[in-house]
């Protein structure tokens, strides 16, 4: 190669500099990777801001009620109550749910409960679900004599009372309960770990705080209620959204009422029909009701496949938290 070729060829090697080994040598530094990943705000501080927005308000509320007596273990639970008390703590979990919508640049509605599909078909086949639920799993312990209906609990108008008081009463209970552990936490949480660790974790916790919030839940009801969680959380991820979850909350809630049977352990007021659990405690659930009988995981596995036939298709989805930049530096 003459000299004159040789120095055309190193003109036209490309040329190296010192930003091309810069770029790819020094690790970010600062804090920024602590706080933001690929897709802006990392999920589990997003988590922390929502349990923060949660979380002043309920302990105003908890210093308020401060000093009040605690309930007897026995004590009845009216729909005026349940009504009271979960309508304020879904407002609460709502409002901090649109909130963080509004700092993440989302729709309220990816969060699970979009108002347009409010009381529609997935809602009603939840709701019949529900009620499916828990009369298969009474029936069923009837036939193994340790379900009985006695009659009538109450009369007349009080009947159109009980069934739409109590009605309201789950629905709320549902909306909120479905909201605070499949809403905004359960989203978040799968954008940060996948739908189903998020959804055992979420369950656990479901499970958790039936026993101890409720003082005569028991450890077998407690594992029917994550069990319970996991079926919830199947509907979602199958009809994308909550409501097929509510309806199921509802009608199975319900469904305790109108048989007059105890719900985790709370014992039933004006329910419709009077009956007894007789039996081993495996059979009946015992005090805690059937939610504790080895027929309700039965019921529930029932009740998943059945599901299953008829929405094979999943259409439940997360997005990464692309709209909430960070300049920590």
């Amino acid at each position: 190669m003459t000299f004159a070729n040789r120095l055309k060829a190193a003109n036209s090697a490309p040329l190296l500099s010192t930003e091309t080994f810069q770029t790819h040598s020094h690790p970010t530094s600062g804090l920024k990777p602590i706080f933001a990943g690929p897709n802006g705000l990392r999920a589990g501080w997003r988590l922390l801001i929502f349990l923060a927005l949660v979380g002043v308000p309920v302990g105003g509320l908890l210093m308020a009620a401060h000093g009040h007596p605690r309930p007897p273990r026995d004590m009845a639970i009216t729909p005026f109550l349940i009504s009271v008390n979960d309508a304020l703590m879904l407002l609460i979990v709502g409002v901090a749910a649109w909130i963080m919508g509004k700092i993440e640049h989302r729709e309220f509605r990816e969060y699970g409960l979009p108002v347009r599909q409010a009381l529609r078909t997935d809602f009603w086949f939840g709701s019949l679900l529900g009620l499916g639920a828990i009369s298969g799993t009474l029936l069923t312990m009837f036939l193994l004599h340790g379900f009985r209906v006695t009659g009538l609990a109450v009369h007349g108008r009080t009947i159109l009372f009980s069934l739409g008081g109590w009605g309201i009463a789950y629905l709320l209970s549902a909306l909120f309960e479905e909201f605070a552990f499949r809403g905004y936490v359960q989203y978040t949480l799968a954008s940060g770990i996948g739908f189903w660790p998020a959804a055992l974790l979420m369950s656990g916790l479901f499970g958790l705080g039936h026993l101890l919030g409720n003082p005569n839940e028991n450890v077998a009801g407690s594992a029917a209620v994550v069990m319970f969680g996991l079926l919830l959380c199947l509907f979602l991820r199958r009809t994308g959204n909550l409501w097929c979850a509510v309806g199921f909350h509802l009608g199975y809630d319900w469904g305790q009422m109108f048989y007059g049977v105890p719900d985790s352990g709370i014992v039933p007021y004006h329910n419709l029909l009077n009956s007894t659990l007789s039996g081993p405690r495996w059979l009946t659930g015992g005090i805690v009701g059937p939610e504790a009988s080895f027929l309700t995981p039965l019921a529930l596995l029932v009740v998943a496949m059945v599901f299953s036939r008829y929405h094979r298709k999943t259409r439940y989805q997360v997005q990464g938290a692309q709209s909430m930049p960070v300049t920590v530096p």
